[in-house]
């Protein structure tokens, strides 16, 4: 979307980029896509997410790197929570 800027990491051990404090601090929003994800950041980062908003989107971590099916479910999913009709 136009004006946002956004950043992907995994929370996994074998995330090719994993997750840091210096992204959480980066973000104003934090968008997950299972609740185990948000369990992970909420452990390992529980200070820098104290007053972040972190959203799970209930979509299975189980798609290819920009499959098409997984970009229609995020620009479905995200597109409401950006647009304040969350």
């Amino acid at each position: 979307m136009d004006g946002l800027k956004a950043r992907s990491a995994g929370t996994e051990t074998g995330a090719r980029i994993k997750v840091t404090a210096g992204h959480v601090g980066w973000a104003d929003l934090i968008f997950v896509m299972e609740p185990k994800h948000a369990r992970r950041l909420r452990e390992k980062f529980a200070e820098e997410l104290a007053d972040k908003p972190v959203i799970c989107l209930h979509i299975p971590d189980d798609f290819q790197f920009m499959q098409p099916e997984l970009i229609a479910l995020l620009e479905s999913t995200v597109a409401p929570h950006l647009s304040g009709d969350a």
